[in-house]
């Protein structure tokens, strides 16, 4: 499947994951991130029933503290 994150193309060998999937894939366990995908804010409480598939559109963002 091809997905489109922060404006790359990247491939993965599944038809499909969840969120939280993706998340392990990408080694953001444990980060502060928000998810959107085509447009819509994923819940993180959600990540496990959020379904990406192929040509689908995300922004991850990463949180930033300071002061």
């Amino acid at each position: 499947m091809k997905i489109t994150i922060n404006g790359n193309i990247r491939n993965f060998k599944y038809e499909s994951m969840t969120a939280d999937e993706l998340v392990l894939e990408l080694k953001l366990k444990g980060k502060r991130f928000a998810i959107e995908k085509n447009g819509q804010i994923m819940p993180k409480s959600l990540f496990k029933e959020f379904t990406i598939n192929d040509g689908d559109n995300l922004e991850i963002v990463g949180a930033v503290g300071g002061g």
